[in-house]
């Protein structure tokens, strides 16, 4: 069998060439169209539900929300996996399913019981939501705001921050196939007010109509988180806390 091979490509060259010729230009035609990666995501298939509460401690979060949102998702189908992880003011609760569910399927069931489970969830304890669909795996580039020479003076850490999370980030994040743009370093821009309760007192305000007012004139959401502090958190770069003297 060898030997008529040989045979064959010493009295057929030129179609022995063609066939080279073709291998080759099939090669190349892979290579610049297969998509390869250095570091390939090998995470299964998972959905993440993620609460933020900033103002409740670990066992608050494991009670009032990590329970009730895997409570909820402990019947959806094809789950092989339920694990979750409370930390003070954060609950993630990772869901795994089976590979033959795809992708956007797991993301639909999901969404469909955080619905219910919002409802269960006491007011100001957060709000789940579904982590974006990619992983630690997935991060393909870094880049640094850094001001031109002569104004490091004009743009401080703090407005470059701003920068970042009002200018820079809307327009990467329109670039296709980018799903999550994570800003991390310099200092979110945040006022704070300080109310003093002789002055209040003097004047015939109490401290409750200046936190009604507070919620009234800023569009952003507000939850008491003590006796003596009362903190207003957005989702944007400002962080309103208002701090009440004693």
């Amino acid at each position: 069998m060898i030997n008529q091979i040989i045979s064959f490509s010493i009295h057929n060259k030129f179609i022995i060439g063609l066939m080279v010729v073709a291998l080759i230009g099939l090669g190349i035609y892979s290579m610049s169209t297969v998509n390869l990666g250095s570091v390939p995501d090998i995470t299964n298939n998972q959905v993440q539900v993620i609460t933020v509460a900033p103002n409740l401690g670990t066992e608050d979060i494991e009670q009032f929300v990590t329970y009730p949102v895997e409570l909820a998702m402990a019947n959806l189908p094809d789950v092989i996996e339920l694990r979750s992880i409370s930390r003070f003011g954060l609950s993630v609760v990772t869901i795994v399913f089976e590979d033959k569910m795809g992708t956007y399927l797991p993301r639909q069931v999901v969404q469909e019981k955080l619905i219910e489970v919002q409802e269960s969830i006491p007011e100001g304890f957060g709000t789940p939501f579904m982590a974006p669909i990619t992983t630690g795996l997935g991060e393909i580039f870094q880049y640094t705001l850094k001001p031109l020479p002569g104004y490091d003076t004009v743009y401080n850490v703090m407005d470059l921050r701003t920068i970042q999370d009002w200018i820079v980030k809307r327009q990467m994040a329109l670039v296709p196939g980018v799903v999550e743009i994570n800003a991390f370093g310099g200092y979110v821009k945040q006022y704070e007010i300080a109310l003093d309760p002789d002055k209040l007192k003097s004047m015939g305000i109490t401290m409750s109509e200046v936190f009604e007012a507070l919620k009234k004139t800023m569009p952003i959401p507000v939850a008491p988180i003590s006796r003596k502090t009362i903190r207003l958190t957005s989702s944007g770069v400002r962080v309103w806390h208002v701090l009440l003297k004693t």
